[in-house]
């Protein structure tokens, strides 16, 4: 276990590393001018771009730009050109020139509203829609598995902003049961934080679980006729045993490979929901900052976003052994 765990990490920081030239290239290989992209050739005048071109090394080898903007990463980094300083402390992810501030201070505003919509919108959508999966398997042509199906399908086929604004029409402006979604530290207020967010989560996990149910519905079939299971069933095992201890441990594997894939992926920013209730999160971020070519903030939200992703994938890979026993690291 404790090979395999090495062997994933070392893999995820090469993954990373390869991730970071890339994302690199595109941002100050393929633009002409880097400087200019930065702040937008309309706002930056001549005077200002051969100053960022100065500051950041933009003339010097794309090695040394690099090496630079890592060495900023993990030690931090000074801007100065004359009387123009910024002092950007680790981890540094570049330095807005809009704004003239590090990048990490700007993100550091969104990132607590992503992570606050992305994890309770996964307490939803994977309690709900695994519990509601696997009773329709177990209940196969009951009732339930008919709703199951109805709610997958409807859950499917809806988008994000209609259900958003529905759901905001109903209980904020005609009922009154609910403020407008905003966003509080839980440290501050916890329950003036979870009012603000609940149509979100409830948003973004009625259409999230919608599809578990219907892929843990597949898996629980899938596994229930098992060899395995049937064995189970012989040795004379609970109903309870062998539908839970058994059969659902085994068809949750992929289930967890997915809903990592997906809580890493939103933590990048769940774009359409921020911008649906009005949010500054991480994805909203990013979509203005492509709108006003602030590449530093463009280049940090999908560093970021690689970054939970790579890390997501190495967390559920580790979680295999613990969940499937079948499952053999080695």
């Amino acid at each position: 276990m404790l090979r395999f765990a090495i062997r994933r990490s070392l893999l995820a920081v090469l993954t990373l590393f390869a991730v970071s030239v890339t994302v690199f290239l595109l941002f100050f290989a393929v633009p002409q001018s880097p400087a200019a992209t930065m702040c937008g050739n309309k706002v930056c005048s001549a005077d200002v771009q051969a100053r960022i071109t100065r500051s950041l090394g933009l003339d010097q080898p794309l090695t040394v730009q690099y090496a630079n903007y890592m060495k900023g990463i993990f030690v931090g980094r000074t801007v100065v050109d004359g009387s123009y300083r910024v002092v950007c402390p680790a981890p540094c992810l570049g330095i807005s020139f809009r704004t003239n501030q590090p990048v990490l201070d700007i993100i550091k505003l969104g990132f607590p509203v992503t992570i606050s919509i992305v994890l309770g919108g996964a307490i939803i959508w994977l309690t709900t829609g695994i519990l509601l999966g696997t009773l329709a398997a177990l209940r196969r042509g009951s009732p339930i598995d008919k709703f199951s199906i109805g709610f997958s399908l409807t859950g499917a086929s809806m988008q994000i902003y209609v259900l958003g604004l529905l759901l905001m029409i109903i209980f904020v402006y005609n009922l009154h049961w609910l403020p407008r979604p905003s966003y509080t530290s839980p440290f501050e207020n916890p329950w003036k934080w979870a009012t603000g967010l609940i149509l979100p989560w409830i948003t973004l996990g009625f259409i999230n679980s919608a599809i578990y149910a219907r892929l843990s519905r597949a898996q629980m079939l899938e596994t229930l006729s098992e060899d395995f299971v049937r064995t189970a069933r012989a040795k004379g095992a609970s109903l309870r045993v062998v539908n839970f201890r058994h059969a659902l441990r085994a068809a949750i594997t992929p289930i967890v490979t997915i809903a990592g894939l997906d809580i890493g992926t939103n933590l990048g920013g769940v774009a359409i929901t921020e911008t649906t209730f009005n949010l500054l999160g991480m994805g909203r971020l990013a979509v203005l900052a492509i709108g006003e070519l602030n590449l530093p903030v463009v280049m940090a939200t999908v560093l970021l976003a690689a970054v939970f992703i790579v890390v997501a994938n190495v967390v559920v890979d580790l979680l295999y052994a613990v969940i499937d026993p079948r499952v053999k690291l080695s």
